[in-house]
């Protein structure tokens, strides 16, 4: 099981998902209150789940509807998805992977990860 790590950082709050091996698998923005960053971590739980996949890697992909995860090419070659919240907020990002197929993986994990994964805060 997942779980949702928040911690407070110079600039303010975030949250980061990890997967049972503790790797990392999503992040959020940084939020100016504790309430904003559990009203994210409820956003992604909601909306992760049953988020369409758009891989903006192929030419001519078909957009998708909201909420969706945009899986992408970065400016270094790495790939990287963030998910997006029917409303279109950004609202939870990844890591650059070095693989298409791993960073698919990371977003089955964030699906499968978030739904009822525990809140810690640090």
């Amino acid at each position: 099981m997942g779980k949702f790590v928040i911690r407070t950082v110079n600039s303010g709050i975030k949250f980061d998902l990890k997967a049972t091996n503790g790797q990392v698998i999503a992040t959020s923005e940084v939020y100016t209150t504790m309430a904003a960053c559990k009203n994210g971590v409820a956003s992604v739980q909601k909306n992760a789940p049953e988020a369409a996949v758009e891989n903006q890697t192929v030419e001519g992909y078909a957009a998708e509807r909201h909420p969706k995860f945009e899986v992408y090419a970065d400016k270094g070659g790495e790939f990287r998805f963030r998910l997006k919240a029917t409303n279109g907020q950004i609202i939870a990002t990844s890591e650059g992977y070095t693989t298409l197929a791993n960073c698919l993986n990371g977003v089955e994990s964030v699906k499968k990860n978030s739904v009822d994964a525990e809140i810690v805060e640090e």
